[in-house]
């Protein structure tokens, strides 16, 4: 093995996944992305108020606006809008992070009619229809005991990482032995190989929610994009002068992101197969970063102990979060962008305004270094994983810890929750993966079998199948 490689894995517990992509060390695999909750007749307005893309519009627009058809998203809660404007299909979305079961439908839908010029009156009742059965969904009990489906020897050489798509029909592998593979979700076989990078394929990731393309970092300097399906290689990013440690899609699939340890990230246009801008400004290694939801931002983190917001169209530098004592592990935005969380060695977890850069608080409790952070998908609790061995969850509100994941006998370096927020995943040194009540802290599953420490766990997007990557050099899929 290389000495890059040595250095690589003996940095494991540094690297850092965000977003729906799946990057960083052999220890991590990405966070689903996660969000924001509340509900009842009251809080009807307020909920809408928050939603991404609404607000008055110019009455002009109403007449240069045609809906086409309106489709549901579960996770996150929201509804999706088709339409025409000026003879161009777009789309936008309404969030509706603070859903519950028993907010007031109706009330709900006339606060998003007024700010809103598509939704008229004529489809009232559908949206409403559409908005109960995302409750119904978020209504749902859930007693889902995992068990063992498959075991998947996947590569000659030690994993890197494991990702799935959006839906969870596909997953992806990176190695040691320089390959990445694609495979079936559902009987577990190998679909094709991801050949031709001349060194470790450290970070994966599938565009989703498309999952038509998947990038691939590699100590080799250079990002690749290819098909999903034909497994052909679309585009070889070139430009780095260090190894590629972790990377992620804009969630509009435009563009891809690239980490590096030689301090700076990149922007490629993915239909180009160009350089957009370079992000320049640390001082030490990036190992970290994503973009918002809206696309607008990135952020990266390194080892140089902080995390810098980006612009993403001009590439210039729009806040330094400066506060950790220690090298940066994880960060992410929350869905609706209002919020960055960090995680570092310094054993604290930060949070932070997306707008202003200010620091909101420091979340402490744990013993021992922050290996992983993540939202739910609301970004109304925060999950924490830990070198102690324990995970914590924190209300991002109040900012007080209401649970502690205690149980595992070494460190957890992964932690990820359900598409549906009410349970959290961790995967440890200790050689099992645990599943646990998000409320309540109560284990309600552990995941045994893998031979060796487990460095990546991940959800599907039903999250009724569980992927789990293993020192032990296989996969295992839970059903």
């Amino acid at each position: 093995m290389s000495d890059t490689a040595r250095s690589a894995r003996g940095h494991a517990r540094r690297s850092a996944v965000t977003g729906d992509c799946h990057t960083g060390d052999p220890r991590r695999l990405a966070a689903l992305p996660a969000r924001r909750r509340r509900g009842g007749r009251a809080c009807a307005q307020a909920l809408f108020g928050r939603c991404y893309g609404s607000g008055p519009k110019p009455r002009g627009r109403r007449r240069r606006m045609r809906l086409r058809r309106l489709l549901l998203r579960y996770y996150p809660p929201g509804i999706i809008l088709e339409y025409v404007q000026g003879g161009e299909p777009k789309t936008r979305s309404i969030d509706l992070l603070d859903l519950r079961p028993d907010t007031d439908a109706i009330a709900l839908v006339e606060e998003i009619r007024k700010g809103e010029p598509l939704i008229t009156a004529s489809c009232k009742e559908h949206v409403i229809h559409l908005v109960r059965r995302l409750q119904e969904k978020l209504g749902e009990k859930e007693d889902h005991k995992f068990c063992l489906f498959k075991v998947l020897r996947a590569h000659i050489l030690p994993l890197t990482n494991v990702a799935f798509n959006k839906s969870g029909s596909r997953f992806i592998t990176g190695s040691y032995d320089r390959t990445c593979k694609v495979w079936d979700t559902a009987s577990g076989e190998e679909l094709r190989t991801l050949e031709g990078h001349g060194n470790v394929v450290y970070a994966i990731a599938f565009n989703n929610p498309y999952g038509d393309k998947i990038a691939t970092g590699s100590f080799d300097k250079t990002c690749k994009l290819w098909s999903t399906e034909t497994g052909k290689c679309y585009h070889t990013f070139r430009g780095h002068s260090a190894e590629i440690v972790c990377l992620s899609f804009n969630l509009q699939s435009t563009l891809v992101a690239t980490g590096s340890m030689d301090t700076t990230a990149k922007l490629w246009n993915i239909e180009k197969g160009e350089e957009i801008v370079t992000l320049s400004g640390h001082s030490a290694e990036i190992i970290a970063l994503s973009f918002n939801t809206t696309g607008d931002r990135i952020i990266t983190g390194s080892f140089d102990h902080t995390v810098a917001v980006w612009d993403v169209g001009t590439g210039r530098m729009l806040h330094t979060l400066i506060g950790h004592r220690g090298e940066i592990s994880s960060a992410q935005f929350n869905w609706d962008c209002s919020l960055i969380v960090t995680g570092s060695m310094d054993k604290t977890c930060m949070l932070w305004n997306a707008m202003t850069g200010t620091h909101i608080a420091t979340l402490t409790g744990h013993s021992d270094e922050i290996l992983d952070v993540c939202f739910d998908y609301a970004g109304q609790r925060i999950a924490t994983a830990s070198a102690d061995g324990s995970a914590r969850v924190y209300n991002a509100e109040t900012k007080k810890c209401i649970a502690k994941l205690e149980g595992h006998g070494s460190e957890i370096s992964k932690v990820c929750f359900n598409p549906k927020g009410n349970r959290i995943l961790t995967a440890s040194s200790d050689k099992t993966a645990r599943l646990w009540d998000a409320a309540t802290g109560h284990c309600l599953q552990i995941l045994e079998g893998h031979t060796d420490e487990i460095f990546s766990c991940a959800f599907n997007y039903k999250g009724d199948i569980i992927i789990t990557g293993s020192k032990d050099n296989t996969c295992r899929i839970w059903h």
